[in-house]
């Protein structure tokens, strides 16, 4: 083996371990473009192929630009703290009524504005309403980090995940919908069930009040609320015509974002400050290292094992690498897996179940660890914000409970 290739997948490990366990508690963005810069600092990786593989991520960019700038007014707005006020009232007294119900509106926020909204968003809205509720926060906390994640697949715009994946290979709605409904439906209903049993005892303990006090839903907050609803109208037609969906987000995000700022006669100063810009040197980082495993082989010869795995047998290729996909988003996060699995997937004609295996690992396997995905990651910083600590063993404990039976039910659904 080259030693070239060895340094270079070794620089890869450190940098993605450093992203995930954070040292010095610096960002995750810094370490990953610390990765990448010493793969060409070294002369490990071309620098004309370090930006090829920044330029493989543009539709992504734009993508969560355009997510994180309608996320952010909406969270500014105040949409996101009336709905969870909504869900208290509309609960009428029954703390096992209110999970249901944000179990609910997280799933629709996750569909619509992506799973990273429902964590930087959703989760802080959730707290708050809790509280004035005078429940323990924390089982409902659980519903935002799960259902992140389980609801990720209902559409390509659910999750950025899905397009790092599939890329400009993107299926057609229809097709997407065809393979994906039935899981998706299989994920949400399953990781319902078993994380309401696992919250049973918590909720049967809880008495929370059926009114708290919020605000009436400003003339900002309404507009916000037409624009996500055009927005999803704008990317489902753009998925149903086969277009990428970077730019007609972006387009969508910024437009909405001026409009609602222009009729309020708001500054964008606010909006543009608090979103989470560091996520896309971060996801550049991640394509650069990427495209140095490519150069190196990896992604061949993982590519050459599975299409063994085929030859013998497609179903069980599909479990097969649905099953070890889920279980190294754990390991490594589901941003790299997925970008991995991306390469894997364009570099060869594999047939759809087994994709549609691969992506259900990346989508809903992080939910087994707090570092399996970058949503989860951002519930947990959420959650810090408000001096609430959930450890990795407990995240651990409870996600060995709910997502297995999520991921079995969701690859039998897209495997049969």
């Amino acid at each position: 083996m080259p030693s070239d290739a060895i340094w270079a997948w070794s620089i890869i490990v450190a940098a993605t371990a450093a992203v995930i366990i954070r040292p010095f508690r610096l960002p995750e963005a810094i370490w990953a473009v610390i990765g990448a810069g010493a793969l060409v600092l070294f002369g490990l990786l071309p620098w004309q192929d370090a930006l090829t593989g920044i330029e493989k991520g543009v539709d992504v960019y734009l993508f969560l630009i355009g997510m994180m700038l309608i996320a952010e007014l909406a969270r500014l707005e105040g949409l996101f703290d009336y709905l969870a006020a909504l869900a208290v009232e509309y609960a009428a007294g029954s703390p096992q009524r209110l999970f249901l119900l944000i179990y609910l509106v997280g799933t629709l926020v996750t569909v619509l504005l992506s799973n990273d909204a429902t964590a930087i968003v959703l989760t802080p809205a959730v707290y708050a309403a809790t509280r004035a509720a005078g429940a323990k926060p924390l089982p409902y906390l659980f519903v935002c980090a799960f259902i992140a994640n389980a609801a990720s697949f209902v559409l390509p715009i659910s999750n950025p995940a899905n397009l790092v994946v599939f890329g400009s290979r993107m299926p057609h709605l229809t097709e997407w919908l065809r393979q994906f409904a039935l899981p998706s439906l299989a994920s949400i209903v399953l990781t319902y069930v078993v994380l309401r049993f696992t919250q049973h005892r918590a909720l049967k303990e809880e008495n929370i009040e059926r009114r708290v006090p919020h605000k009436v839903l400003s003339r900002g907050g309404k507009l916000t609320a037409i624009g996500i609803a055009a927005i999803g109208v704008v990317l489902i037609t753009a998925s149903a015509l086969d277009k990428q969906l970077g730019l007609p987000t972006f387009i969508c995000g910024a437009v909405t974002t001026g409009l609602v700022l222009l009729l309020s006669r708001q500054s964008p100063m606010p909006v543009l400050k608090h979103v989470s810009w560091s996520v896309l040197p971060l996801v550049g980082g991640l394509f650069v290292m990427v495209e140095a495993l490519v150069k190196t082989g990896v992604i061949g010869h993982l590519s050459a094992l599975l299409h063994e795995a085929v030859a013998q047998s497609v179903p069980g290729a599909g479990w097969s690498v649905g099953i070890a996909t889920a279980i190294a988003t754990n390991i490594a996060n589901n941003l790299p897996v997925g970008l991995v699995a991306g390469s894997i997937v364009a570099a060869d004609h594999l047939p759809t179940s087994v994709v549609s295996a691969i992506l259900i690992g990346v989508d809903l396997g992080p939910n087994f660890s707090i570092t399996g995905s970058l949503a989860t990651i951002l519930w947990l910083v959420a959650l810090r914000r408000e001096k609430i600590e959930v450890g990795a063993w407990p995240f651990l404990k409870l996600g060995l409970l709910v997502t297995p039976p999520a991921l079995i039910a969701a690859l039998a659904a897209a495997i049969r």
